[in-house]
């Protein structure tokens, strides 16, 4: 896979490099007014911000179990995560959660409280999961998904988890079971 094609899927941005307003080409420079280099348009002056993306899922659970999908995509095609998902414009975070399990599972759910937020800045996204119930057994690989599958915790694949988030949130998860208090854990995750 090239490097560039890997990077936009991971969330790392490519140089912009014509203006999205009125076709002319863009610098990157500090615009006036501002502190950090942005993509400028020296013709119609419009300054094009570049933010970290929010991806979003669920931390399904039936009984003792989780429930997880094995990825039908890159990256990480094959490996196993929880459902989850890039933030759409115009929807909640929670909103945005429910979507992407029903996306990636075919799972009905009810969602919890938010469970981690992790920041991810060498990547540009920020990772929020909520903890939710799986309200029944109805459940199936999606579009994006090889397989769903429900996991006790001696049965989790830690070496076929898909990403380091994931893998963050799901010891959070069978840590805080174990004192039988849940919490919320934010927090921010260096590079590899």
């Amino acid at each position: 896979m090239q490097p560039e094609r890997f990077f936009r899927m991971v969330g790392m941005n490519p140089a912009i490099n014509y203006c999205a307003s009125c076709g002319a080409e863009i610098s990157f420079r500090i615009p006036p007014g501002d502190t950090l280099p942005r993509h400028v348009c020296d013709t119609c002056g419009a300054i094009h911000y570049r933010n970290p993306r929010l991806v979003v899922g669920a931390l399904p659970v039936w009984r003792d179990q989780v429930l997880l999908c094995r990825r039908a995509i890159e990256p990480c095609r094959g490996m196993w995560t929880l459902p989850a998902g890039f933030m759409e414009n115009g929807e909640t975070v929670a909103e945005a959660a429910l979507r992407e399990t029903r996306e990636e599972a075919n799972a009905n759910i009810s969602l919890g409280e938010m469970f981690t937020l992790i920041s991810v800045p060498h990547i540009d996204q920020v990772h929020v999961v909520y903890r939710a119930t799986l309200l029944d057994l109805s459940f199936s690989a999606g579009e994006e998904t090889l397989e769903t599958r429900l996991f006790s915790e001696a049965e989790i694949p830690w070496d076929e988890i898909a990403f380091r988030t994931i893998a963050l949130t799901l010891r959070h998860f069978f840590d805080d079971r174990r004192t039988g208090t849940f919490g919320f854990h934010p927090g921010d995750l260096p590079p590899p």
